[in-house]
């Protein structure tokens, strides 16, 4: 899988060179840490907000990666971005959500300001300057690189990455069909894990924890012969079968509201009466088919922009988490989605952001969040499903410093998107060129509990 033996790949400090086994250290090493702000971040393509933040001419966020920050404003012109520093003394200019079309960006410390279109306005002062140094292309602020898919601005510091589309490969195909540049927010919380960045992110790229972690999910999947065992369905009835898928999208909704939307749950609850086979394999398919299809006429009904889920699903698979290199998840499961983006804030600790979206009517009338709703980790107000996440990570997390833990041991069939992602990470620190790493992350992007892959290096 090493095409680079004896590159650069060789310096990477705590490399992964068995794809099976991970080192424990790069969860929590300062050195690596250092390595990934210094090589990863500034040189990839990171989700900075969704569009739906910013719907009016004039509307700013702030985007944060470690020290680096970005203005992203929609102009008359379109969203762009900007370094967020005042080019006379470096001021952050904008902190938080707010419109700036009137005002513009004003600098807090000495008055310089700029419209929204990035342009010099004002130099407070301007004749005791040296006219050289106030050349527009220098005092402008300055661009950032910016993308846009999936309803989100997307941005990279580095101007030789290759687009962004070719970085995330097939699965931007997958979420196009299912219409993700229309989704729009219904909740979105956040909180600071006392996790490393890397770790917060694995929690959901294998499929192994849920019967223990998720053991309400676990039961409503089926009865199996003993109490670690898969389940399965061979001994329910089609009736029984289709009560179950009905329970579980409760469940599923309850715990994680993005991936059945409360708007999906009257539909399913009618299918408790439909006619169903009497073979529990038969009657599972037959209720998704019908759930796909009174889903999508139920929404189009709405003036929701629903896509066909039926002929969707049918025609191209997609993964119930899908992930997108490096920090962001999309989590289709019927019509709606839920989403995650993990940000690293110490070697040890991370912001973790969640969002319910749904494909809602254009005209619908609907309060938007402009930010989100911060709790504690360990806070009771978040849904189910990722507070029993939360309690796992921050033990992980200790578990590492424990003594004598210095691999993470992966199966190479279940839990190859872990190892997929460590190993582009040190294609990053490698300094290895922009095509080879574009091509790295269109393989390591897309569903969870993969097969550990040749990702070119």
């Amino acid at each position: 899988m090493n095409a680079f033996t004896g590159s650069s790949l060789d310096q990477v400090p705590l490399r992964v060179t068995d794809p099976r086994l991970i080192p424990s250290p790069r969860y929590y090493d300062e050195e690596f840490f250092r390595l990934e702000n210094e090589k990863l971040w500034p040189r990839v393509w990171q989700m900075a907000c969704r569009l739906e933040e910013i719907p009016e001419i004039g509307d700013a966020v702030e985007y944060t990666i470690l020290a680096r920050s970005v203005i992203i404003v929609r102009t008359k012109s379109g969203v762009k971005a900007f370094h967020n520093a005042c080019r006379h003394r470096g001021v952050r200019l904008v902190q938080g959500p707010e419109n700036c079309e009137t005002r513009g960006f004003n600098c807090p410390f000495h008055g310089w300001r700029w419209n929204i279109e990035g342009k010099n306005t004002f130099v407070h002062e301007r004749p005791v300057f040296d006219e050289d140094i106030l050349d527009r292309a220098e005092i402008d602020l300055a661009p950032c690189r910016i993308e846009f898919w999936a309803g989100c601005a997307f941005i990279n510091f580095d101007d030789n990455a290759l687009p962004l589309r070719q970085c995330l490969g097939p699965v931007a195909d997958r979420m196009d069909a299912r219409h993700a540049d229309k989704l729009k927010m219904d909740w979105w919380y956040a909180t600071v894990l006392p996790t490393n960045w890397k770790l917060a992110m694995e929690a959901f790229q294998d499929n192994f924890h849920v019967p223990r972690t998720h053991p309400q999910l676990h039961a409503l999947q089926g009865p199996g012969p003993e109490p670690d065992a898969r389940p399965y369905t061979a001994r329910m009835t089609g009736r029984e079968t289709v009560n179950m898928q009905v329970d579980f999208m409760y469940k599923l909704s309850e715990g994680m509201a993005g991936m059945v939307h409360p708007t999906e749950l009257p539909v399913v609850e009618k299918l408790r009466d439909m006619d169903v086979p009497e073979d529990s394999a038969a009657a599972t398919g037959a209720f998704f088919m019908r759930a796909w299809t009174d889903i999508r006429d139920e929404a189009l009904s709405r003036g929701a922009p629903m896509f066909d889920i039926p002929k969707v699903n049918m025609e191209m698979e997609f993964n119930a988490v899908e992930f997108m290199f490096p920090h962001f998840f999309l989590l289709p499961f019927l019509g709606a989605m839920s989403s995650y983006r993990i940000r690293p804030l110490t070697a040890e600790t991370c912001l973790f952001e969640i969002w319910s979206l749904v494909l809602r009517p254009e005209d619908e009338a609907y309060d938007t969040p402009k930010k989100p709703t911060v709790l504690p980790y360990n806070s009771q107000d978040f849904p189910e499903v990722p507070r029993q996440d939360y309690s796992n990570l921050p033990l992980q997390q200790l578990g590492l410093h424990a003594g004598r833990f210095e691999h993470m041991r992966l199966s190479k069939s279940e839990e190859g998107m872990i190892s997929n992602n460590h190993r582009l990470i040190d294609g990053y620190l490698a300094g290895l060129d922009s095509e080879t790493l574009a091509k790295g992350s269109a393989i390591v992007s897309g569903g969870n509990a993969g097969t550990i892959r040749d990702i070119g290096f």
